[in-house]
């Protein structure tokens, strides 16, 4: 298959996000973001999104009462540290 450069400007922050996520992949930056425009052109990325805000939806209400157990044992953990 032949291969096209591209170029693309994007922020320092964003430029060692990219080579480091396809390090760690184990994927030459190229074929990394390859990768996530065939996701994002398949719907892939927005298929496991949306799967991701059905769980929540349905099962938010043992994540806050998680953190709600949480903070109430950092507040009794704290009350006694004085």
């Amino acid at each position: 298959m032949a291969k096209t450069q591209l170029g693309a400007r994007v922020d320092d922050e964003i430029a060692e996000l990219a080579k480091a996520r396809a390090k760690d992949r184990g994927l030459p930056l190229g074929e990394y973001i390859a990768a996530l425009v065939r996701e994002d052109a398949d719907g892939l990325r927005q298929r496991g999104l949306d799967a991701a805000r059905r769980f929540l939806d349905e099962h938010q209400s043992v994540f806050d009462e998680a953190d709600e157990a949480e903070d109430a044992d950092r507040r009794v953990a704290g009350a006694h540290a004085a």
